[in-house]
């Protein structure tokens, strides 16, 4: 470690007081004759900081001349109902028509900064944030001539994997008015499926594309860790943050897989990602016979089929999918079990939480990545009482349980991490032992839930996130690519349209290799095109036949 200088400037206020204070929160003490010692290095320390915080920023540049900000507005009420956070307008002027999304409309997650449009961030706990540059993913599709139309409502600080937490309001299933279209991705979700967009681009650190795809009867996948580069997008915990795509094809979402893929060698995230990725959306249309994937072997974890809160209705639909997969396929599809799938959500809490705790006060420290830095200064503690009383209730129990381990248990997120490893090697060895190529569940073991009521509390807001996970979380800590595709619709059985032959949809998970997304492409392009989501719709619950 170098050391800048060691006689601090006349002035400098770096007082004994102020190393007492250090050493107190260290629980250390030192000896009375290295005291003004330490305290001169204390202060030179703070003048290296102090001339370090007055310099510019740095930002990403935007060429706005190529590619301007037109139409930027906040929503209507109908368009915040729609799913809406804010609207622009973003083409690229110098588009040569010849783009893989040349008239293709997309919606953007509102934790995805795009320069001069505001985000919300679905809460009022963060106040007037408006990015100054674009992330690479908003570069990425621009480049490729998408007409960016505006940024998607995302549940309150993307803490929610149901829909009732935005602070503009709840955002409904389509196929079921009152009930959760899915977190933290909902107005991704809800765009795209009223068509409103083409595409949409999500996050997922714990479901959060997977979910609201599966809910709406979308496409939806989280990419291998680092596929898809992060920078520019606000983080929850930078191990598990994905963002992905959700479409209404499988050919879409290799079309827009496509074009945001790759590294770009300013996040570490994506460090992981080849130099050069596939054309995943030519691997599609190359093949001969879309339906035939008779060299492939499909593993069903079946601890996923165990679970106590799996919904009957999903489990009938998705044991029917997989002899229907099998069937048109010609694939063989075989059971096996993972024990340890069953501690993925348990593994991915002892990340989530502590590390979720520490983005907020410190960012993404220690790593390589491109920082929000007006966002993160509205996260630090200690946080004003307005601004701790506006947070929602899973925002403020990530403060708390976060607070809370780094007291009782500080190797929890180091422990977590190993076992993460263990978990994603519990899955590849599954794979390698049953020479598989595919792992598939149901995407969520349960039913949309019913919105919560107005003046709910804490724990009545956040039920509804109960078990929702269980099958999505693993694979943030595992990294391995998991997409959802629409199984098959099952009726409501509570709420005020349980039991009136309102159906919703469910999905299935295809879980992938490290890098092998062509190979759950395939997989999920077979099945659609063996079954059109028309006769999806129509299938039902295998259960009441």
């Amino acid at each position: 470690m170098s050391v800048l200088s060691l006689s601090p400037k006349e002035g400098n206020p770096v007082t004994l007081n102020d190393l007492q204070k250090a050493c107190a929160s260290l629980d250390v003490t030192l000896k009375d004759e290295e005291l003004e010692d330490y305290r001169k290095l204390l202060a030179t320390f703070h003048e290296a900081a102090a001339e370090l915080m007055n310099m510019s920023n740095y930002e990403l540049q935007v060429d706005l001349d190529r590619v301007p900000r037109k139409n930027v507005r906040y929503p209507t009420p109908e368009e915040l109902k729609q799913g809406w956070a804010w609207k622009c307008s973003i083409r690229n002027k110098s588009s040569s028509g010849s783009g893989l999304l040349t008239g293709k409309t997309i919606a953007l997650k509102d934790n995805i900064s795009v320069a001069h449009v505001p985000s919300l961030l679905g809460t009022d706990f963060v106040k007037d944030y408006t990015p100054s540059s674009d992330a690479t993913v908003v570069t990425r599709v621009l480049t490729n001539d998408a007409h960016v139309v505006g940024k998607a409502t995302c549940e309150n600080m993307c803490h929610s994997s149901v829909s009732h937490s935005a602070a503009t309001g709840p955002i409904h299933n389509p196929f079921a008015e009152g009930y959760s279209a899915g977190g933290s991705s909902s107005g991704c979700g809800v765009l795209v499926a009223n068509a409103e967009v083409d595409l949409a681009i999500g996050a997922d650190q714990g479901g959060s594309v997977r979910i609201p795809a599966c809910n709406c009867g979308l496409v939806g996948l989280k990419p291998t860790f680092g596929l898809i580069p992060y920078t520019g997008c606000s983080s929850n915990e930078p191990t598990n943050d994905h963002l992905g795509t959700m479409t209404r094809t499988v050919f879409d979402t290799a079309l827009l897989l496509s074009t945001i893929a790759g590294p770009d060698y300013i996040d570490d995230r994506s460090s992981f990602a080849p130099y050069s990725v596939p054309s995943y959306h030519t691997s599609l249309l190359r093949l001969s016979n879309p339906t035939d994937l008779s060299d492939l072997r499909i593993g069903v974890i079946t601890e996923s089929l165990a679970s106590p809160t799996l919904h009957p209705g999903i489990k009938s639909t998705f044991l029917a999918a997989c002899s229907r997969l099998a069937s048109i396929s010609h694939a063989t599809v075989v059971d096996v079990s993972i024990p340890l799938h069953t501690k993925g959500p348990l593994i991915w809490t002892g990340v989530s939480k502590p590390g979720g705790y520490l983005t907020k006060l410190l960012g993404a420290p220690g790593r390589r990545t491109y920082e929000l830095l007006s966002l993160n200064e509205q996260t630090r503690t200690p946080l004003p009482p307005e601004r701790w009383d506006a947070a929602y209730p899973a925002t403020k129990h990530i403060y708390l349980a976060g607070a809370y381990a780094a007291d009782h248990f500080p190797a929890l997120q180091a422990k977590a991490t190993n076992l993460s490893r263990a978990l994603r090697d519990a899955y590849e060895g599954a794979m390698e032992r049953e020479k598989l190529d595919v792992l598939i569940t149901p995407t969520l073991p349960t039913l949309p839930s019913r919105h919560c009521e107005d003046g709910a509390g804490p724990i009545e807001k956040m039920k509804g996130q109960l078990g929702v996970t269980e099958n999505t979380c693993a694979f943030n800590q595992t990294g391995h690519p998991a997409m959802t595709v629409p199984m098959g619709m099952v009726e409501l059985e509570e709420g005020p349209l349980g039991r009136t032959g309102r159906k919703v949809p469910v999905g299935m998970q295809i879980v992938g290799r490290w890098f092998a997304e062509e190979v759950v492409l395939r997989v999920g392009f077979a099945w659609e095109q063996g079954n059109k989501w028309k006769e999806l719709q129509e299938s039902g619950d295998e259960s009441e036949r």
